[in-house]
């Protein structure tokens, strides 16, 4: 093998692993992602059964139902009349609570319309909102900077 093809050879395994990495990489990010909805989105395109997603929005006022064990069944809405009921088990945030800002995480149930959530992100404090969640009321004229949601 002559000197040409020795740098070939070792450029071409160098650029082959390169691209094998990038695309493990790419795969692993396909794999976590999970996309950002809010009852509204919901309401228009429903989500395949068994997507994660992220769905956020407003702890509906009177809507928190405590089953056996650490189970919770609550909606969430965003005020815009649309609600999504989520089921969660184990520990919620103590700032959890209703009328107060929340983002789940997990999917819908195939045959059911209740989002199973595996993780609850409440608001950190009295001025605080997901940043997804008051970009989407905003848009929606629902909510302004220091003011509560009606």
């Amino acid at each position: 093998m002559t000197r040409k093809q020795k740098r070939l050879a070792i450029i071409g395994g160098g650029m082959s692993f390169i691209i094998a990495a990038v695309l493990l990489v790419m795969f692993a990010f396909s794999q976590s992602v999970a996309y950002f909805y809010m009852p509204a989105d919901i309401a228009k395109n429903p989500v395949p059964p068994g997507t994660r997603i992220r769905l956020g929005g407003l702890v509906g006022e009177g809507s928190i139902i405590r089953g056996a064990g650490s189970t919770v069944q609550f909606a969430v809405t965003d005020a815009t009349g649309d609600l999504v009921w989520v089921r969660y088990t184990g520990i919620l945030p103590d700032l959890f609570r209703e009328g107060q800002g929340v983002v789940t995480e997990g999917r819908f149930e195939t045959g059911s319309n209740v989002f199973t959530a595996d993780t609850v992100l409440a608001k950190h404090d009295e001025k605080y909102m997901p940043k997804e969640v008051a970009d989407k009321l905003k848009a929606q004229g629902l909510w302004k900077e220091g003011e509560a949601v009606q």
